[in-house]
């Protein structure tokens, strides 16, 4: 063992004659630890937060949505076959998206996003079939007496007021004639055959979907659609894929992937977890201080020892990492401690969710968490940093000591 490693571990353990110093040092190391942790539990939760607002954006909207610029959508099904061949893409769906007003049987009246979908493709691209929790998804294709089948969500069937079985009106500006007193609106009678949760309360409040055929015909748009989506293997190639997509077809095509129309969302959330983690890395440099103030007190503490090293031919390199190794070793334990701290609490909100979040604002019941190793590596390794470099300038005045001026009254 280097004479450096024996002399630095031997002063971690000896008694201080100085009680306030082992204080600091506790101190020193209860700060690291909380520090570690809170960072380690903060960027755990806003990478849960992410991963499952990307889950639930995703099971709602698809990968990547193909749009047509200025005219109308009539070729989807050559380019549905096109975007199959396409590397990359497990499915395709064209869709029909608009606004609507709804009217319930007792009156109620709510806007709503309404939502023409294929139902043979539209499950292999979003997750609308397996989020239902009345009804049947294939219904939207049923027409009894007439009256097409409507899914809603479960907040705006709550608006409403109405149930699997009973009656709406719905209210389009689009395809409606010509009056004395403008446009009337387009009116139609619909049955709803199911209720979905999505897991999010903005879409369960919002969107209601029709099958594709009821909504041309509603909306006056035979053989036309809005856009197809697209499903990815990768979810994360999606600009990649959107590329290749758009090399494919022609110039009046373009492509919108899930980061492009979430990107307010996801760069907000991005910053947000940027910010947390500088915030709370301060923590970490309070401690480093009481590290630094601690290896301070320690020197003068052991100016004699230092005096006779160097009289027995110590170096100052020597008698330097001496005091690097001790406060490293300070900060190290302290990052260790924080590290389990950190991953416990992870795991017990993980497992037990002591925390409720309102879903109309927070869109999830419980706190997400989702610990990332990358993540928690940088942590330590940042935090080991910041304790190295607080001894830096004691071990350094330590090394500066004229062991003259240490014995001369001794």
């Amino acid at each position: 063992m280097r004479y450096e490693l024996f002399i630095g571990g031997r002063y971690l353990k000896s008694k201080r004659k100085q009680a306030f110093i082992s204080l600091i040092t506790l101190i020193s190391v209860g700060g690291v630890a909380l520090g570690v942790a809170a960072l380690i539990v903060v960027t755990s939760v806003m990478t849960g937060f992410t991963h499952q607002l990307t889950d639930k954006i995703l099971g709602v909207y698809s990968h990547l949505v193909v749009l047509k610029e200025g005219e109308p959508f009539d070729d989807y099904s050559d380019v549905s076959r096109e975007l199959n061949r396409i590397p990359g893409v497990v499915a395709s769906t064209p869709f029909i998206q608009t606004q609507v007003m709804l009217a319930g049987a007792d009156g109620d009246m709510t806007g709503a996003v309404l939502r023409g979908v294929d139902v043979a493709s539209a499950p292999d691209v979003i997750s609308v079939k397996k989020d239902m929790v009345k009804g049947s998804f294939e219904d939207l294709d049923r027409i009894q007496d007439e009256t097409p089948g409507i899914i809603l969500g479960t907040e705006l069937a709550q608006k409403l007021g109405v149930g699997v079985g009973d009656n709406l009106i719905m209210l389009s500006p689009t395809g409606g004639e010509a009056s004395p007193f403008g446009m009337t609106p387009n009116m139609k009678r619909f049955a709803v055959v199911g209720i979905f949760d999505s897991g999010m309360f903005e879409y369960n409040g919002t969107f209601a979907y029709i099958s594709l055929p009821t909504a041309q015909s509603f909306l006056e748009v035979p053989g036309a659609v809005t856009g197809i989506e697209v499903r990815l293997a990768d979810v994360y190639k999606a600009k990649d894929t959107g590329k290749l997509i758009r090399a494919t077809l022609s110039f009046s095509y373009y492509v919108l992937d899930w980061m492009d129309m979430n990107r307010n969302l996801f760069a907000a959330l991005a910053l947000q977890k940027a910010t947390l983690f500088v915030i709370l890395t301060l923590i970490i440099f309070v401690a480093a201080f009481n590290i630094a103030s601690t290896l301070i007190m320690v020197v003068m503490e052991k100016n004699k020892d230092i005096a006779i090293l160097s009289a027995m031919g110590a170096t100052k390199g020597g008698i330097m990492r001496i005091f690097m190794f001790e406060g490293f070793v300070v900060g190290a334990f302290g990052t260790m401690i924080g590290l389990v701290l950190g991953l416990g609490a992870c795991r017990l909100l993980e497992r037990y969710h002591f925390i409720d979040l309102d879903p109309k604002i927070y869109y999830f019941t419980t706190l997400p968490v989702q610990i990332v190793a990358s993540d928690v590596a940088v942590i330590i390794a940042a935090s080991l940093l910041i304790c190295l470099a607080s001894a830096v300038y004691p071990a350094w005045r330590a090394s500066r000591m004229d062991p003259l001026d240490a014995i001369r009254y001794e």
